[in-house]
């Protein structure tokens, strides 16, 4: 008995130094898929990682992170949100329309609001198209599915409606009116940085400060865990719901800012199926989409690797309709790793 007793000993450790093992590599998969992507298209591509290119690609990648981090929030609840990307454009084109200068005929004169109140109006924007969705989700109990849909088309529509489906090209403002425009949000650099980096930087400290050193940050979690269960605790869930709309309009409205004054126009088509993008983001990030779970560094991870092997498959000249296939093939293959990380159990109590 004494023989047999350390060697089942060793046969468990080892049991579980291999169940460790595949948690590390489970939970760290976004981060192993992001090395392997780097190290397999520099060997294709000498040009992939370079310096240059690798700003491009951060750049990009700032578009995507703060639309994925307002919608790993949203997911975090239980929800949804298929609105943000055009509510991107819609803040976007809004900010255009400030930039361009508000025409006042009654007293025959052009307002040109300076930098900081266009943000702040553009912001506002933002978050009532938010505000909207969370009254539909928490008080109407509309699903979410539902309501976001249709808040993506009617912000799509405004947007159209609003600029007669053209484009706003002048953003750069009136510099002897006080107002310079945000073309320097897009092409600035701060120590050779992308100022849009340092946006996306401060939203996601922001972020995650908020989900682990807050109240809310708890509620939130408890929430998309067990709504019920969060409710009977004595968690505000429809305040958590509303205000996750909120956030999520924000930051979909700073990255419509800063994709127009990346390309120094504002249209009504922009962030078309940019939704999808952040929801693949969220999940390839390891969060789950029943919701309770998700961290915003693995979703800062997911944006990196879809636009990362997005540039690499585009840079080693693969063709678009091929690029679509990988990408969704990458989204399946994150949600079935999803599934078995999490056991198939649904929502915890």
């Amino acid at each position: 008995m004494s023989d047999t007793t350390p060697n089942a000993k060793d046969r468990n450790a080892q049991k579980g130094a291999g169940l460790n093992i595949v948690r590390l590599l489970m939970e760290g998969r976004a981060f192993f898929a992001l090395i392997a992507i780097i190290a397999i298209f520099s060997v294709l591509s000498p040009n992939y990682f370079s310096v240059p290119n690798f700003l491009i690609m951060t750049s990009q990648v700032a578009i995507f992170g703060l639309l994925a981090i307002g919608m790993l929030l949203v997911i975090l609840s239980g929800g949804i949100d298929l609105s943000v990307g055009s509510t991107l454009a819609l803040c976007g084109v809004f900010a255009g329309f400030l930039m361009q200068g508000v025409e006042i005929a009654s007293l025959g004169v052009i307002l040109y609001l300076p930098v900081w109140a266009v943000v702040i109006c553009t912001l506002a924007l933002g978050a009532f198209v938010g505000v909207v969705n969370g009254v539909l989700v928490a008080w109407f109990k509309v699903p979410a599915f539902v309501a976001t849909l249709g808040s993506l088309y009617v912000a799509r529509g405004a947007a159209l409606l609003m600029t007669n489906g053209l484009t706003f090209n002048n953003l750069s403002g009136r510099e002897e009116l006080g107002n310079t425009g945000f073309v320097w949000l897009g092409f600035n650099r701060l120590w050779g940085v992308p100022i849009s980096i340092f946006v996306l930087a401060f939203v996601a400290v922001s972020a995650h400060l908020l989900l682990s050193r807050t109240p809310f940050g708890r509620w939130l979690y408890s929430t998309g865990g067990n709504t019920n269960a969060a409710e009977l605790s004595g968690v505000p869930v429809k305040s958590v719901q509303i205000m996750v709309y909120v956030l999520s309009g924000i930051s979909a409205a700073i990255a419509g800012m800063v994709l127009s004054s990346q390309l120094t126009s504002a249209g009504p088509t922009a962030g078309t199926t940019y939704e999808l993008t952040a929801i693949a983001a969220v999940v390839v990030g390891g969060a789950s989409l029943m919701g309770g779970r998700g961290t915003v560094q693995g979703t800062l991870l997911g944006a990196f690797v879809i636009v990362f092997l997005g540039a690499g498959l585009v840079i080693t000249g693969v063709s678009s309709y091929w690029q679509t296939v990988f990408t969704g093939t990458v989204i399946v293959l994150a949600v079935m790793l999803n599934s078995v990380q999490y056991g198939g159990a649904g929502k915890r109590s």
